[in-house]
Order: structure tokens, then sequence, then C-alpha cells
């Protein structure tokens, strides 16, 4: 097994130069695939401020990735909850924050904006510290 970065990745996702989709390609057809939970939350960013991809095209890009026979998330069940929640309004990275998180906990931040959209889509106690 190997593991890539979030290049990797996003040459495959976009297919933006060629050479490198092709190494990409021939990575992820012939090896089986280790993919960090970071290395997906950075693959996020770089999808969304560089290539403008939307929440959805997002989500169906990782969800496809990670539904590959060859690709071992480190953290399937948090990843899933994660683009769940991101579907449904949170920003992916908060998302992950939550899902990392154990839902008898408390969760504090200064975000209103996640202490606001959180409420909406979990169940988890958000709160100002």
């Amino acid at each position: 097994m190997i593991a890539v970065d979030t290049n990797v990745i996003v040459r495959l996702l976009t297919g933006d130069d060629k050479s490198q989709y092709q190494k990409s390609l021939r990575l992820f057809r012939s090896h089986d695939i280790f993919i960090s939970i970071t290395v997906l939350q950075e693959t996020e960013w770089v999808l969304r401020y560089s290539y403008q991809f939307s929440k959805h095209d997002i989500n169906k890009a990782l969800l496809g990735l990670a539904g590959l026979d060859n690709v071992f998330i480190d953290n399937p069940t948090v990843l899933m909850q994660a683009l769940e929640w991101h579907a449904r309004g949170l920003d992916f990275s908060d998302a992950l924050h939550l899902s990392h998180s154990a839902p008898d906990r408390h969760f504090y931040t200064f975000d209103q904006k996640l202490i606001s959209s959180g409420g909406k889509v979990t169940s988890y106690a958000l709160k100002k510290p």
C-alpha cells in the first residue's frame, strides 16, 4: 500500500496537467492507496479555492474517491459524517472537526457561524467559551 499527497489527488480529479494526471492515474490503477483525513481536508480546500468546485462537486469527487475498491481512508466513518454535514451546509473543515468529536461532548468555539449552522445539522452541543 502507498499513501498519496493532495497534489496527486487534485491532478487525478482535475486532469489539469496531462502528464501528472497520467502518473496519478497509473498509481491509482496499480496500487492500494491510503489517504489520510488531513490530505482529504486539504484536497477539499484546493478544489474549492483554486478550482472553484461547488460543494456538490467536491462531495461527489470525495465520495467517488473513497468508494474505489483500492482506496483506504484514514477514518471513513469520520469522512462520511463530515460529507453528510457538508452537504447540509457546514464548512467541510468544521464538519471534520465536529465529526472527530464525540457527540456527548461539548464543542467550544468562537465561530458563531459554526455554532449556528452546526446546530441545524447535528445534535452536538456547540457553545462559545
